[in-house]
């Protein structure tokens, strides 16, 4: 950031204080300069400013320092949990699709910090493991924020550590359902392709790149084809023997086979009936669905205590199957 003066010229008269002042500093978002304003590290004219102060035009602005966010901390709230399994070592939960695992990134505390499936484990929970650190007590793998299904828990610490040494050791089965658009050829296959960060698009995850790529294998049954007035859809199941970021849904984007809903990854907003159109016609009709059609469906380990063999189930949620329906309906 760049600390020291600033002189505000004539034609800025109007603009917003933190506005202006985003735009003078290089890889600063507004957030942070209001951040700033409101530790009183901005002054204007030699006088702390609010960050909705217009400006006419001559003032001297001097920055101060950088801005001291307050730490992230995870937050017990009393949110409902769908359990379907609990011990004295581990739960299991069914995660609905728009909850986040643990606290992210945001513009300010409230909003990195509430409704996720940790704040709703401390609110549910008097003990859980803080292997993972405080900020995600519990958490040995995660599940993206669009993705419903079944998450593991840890409880305490011994339980998290042999989790995550069977995860590590690819000791866990984990099937997943998916809807994916066009129809899939093979009935079954293997996609063994790496998966490392996009270099341009930091949110998104890729398969065509070789810096820092990590070994990614997915494994894919097709349960379902579907013809329908909006095209083709293909319903498979998906075994992964590893857990990297976005796995599935870059796999299956990367075979020309984007999961429906999935915008990061090639999946239309809104899908429309094909065909060409006169202007005379009425509107296509649309179907959309808000969350990606990717549901952790199964899981399969051996309990991290006594060795005795787990087999758990989730089916689709609601919207999912709802979702389905209304393709099926639209055949033929």
């Amino acid at each position: 950031m760049s600390t020291g003066t600033h002189h505000v010229p004539d034609d800025a008269a109007g603009k917003r204080l933190d506005a202006w002042l985003a735009a003078q500093l290089e890889n600063v978002s507004r957030a942070r300069v209001q951040l700033l304003l409101s530790e009183a590290k901005v002054l204007v004219d030699g006088a702390a400013a609010k960050a909705s102060l217009k400006l006419r035009g001559g003032e001297t602005v001097e920055v101060l320092g950088e801005p001291e966010p307050r730490p992230l901390r995870a937050i017990a709230e009393s949110i409902p949990l769908h359990i379907v399994y609990e011990d004295e070592d581990l739960s299991v939960i069914n995660k609905p699709a728009g909850m986040m695992v643990h606290a992210g990134a945001g513009a300010t505390d409230d909003e990195r910090n509430m409704g996720t499936l940790v704040n709703a484990l401390l609110g549910h929970y008097q003990q859980l493991s803080s292997t993972g650190g405080a900020l995600r007590p519990g958490i040995v793998h995660r599940l993206d924020k669009q993705t419903s299904g079944l998450i593991i828990v840890a409880r305490n610490d011994a339980a998290h550590l042999k989790l995550a040494e069977m995860f590590s050791r690819r000791q866990m089965r984990k099937t997943y359902l998916a809807l994916v658009h066009g129809s899939v050829k093979q009935d079954k296959g293997t996609i063994n392709a790496a998966i490392s960060r996009d270099a341009i698009r930091r949110t998104r995850m890729t398969t065509r790149r070789d810096v820092g790529a990590r070994t990614a294998v997915s494994h894919y049954t097709v349960l379902e084809r579907l013809e329908t007035r909006f095209g083709k859809f293909t319903l498979v199941s998906v075994r992964i023997e590893t857990g990297r970021t976005h796995q599935i849904r870059v796999h299956l984007s990367s075979i020309g086979h984007p999961v429906v809903g999935d915008t990061l990854y090639g999946a239309p907003e809104t899908i429309v009936v094909p065909g060409a159109r006169k202007k005379s016609d009425p509107p296509a009709e649309t179907i959309s669905l808000d969350r990606n059609f990717l549901h952790a469906a199964e899981l399969e380990f051996a309990h991290p205590r006594t060795g005795k063999p787990l087999g758990l189930e989730a089916p689709l949620p609601g919207e999912l199957q709802a979702f389905l329906e209304k393709l099926k309906s639209s055949q033929g």
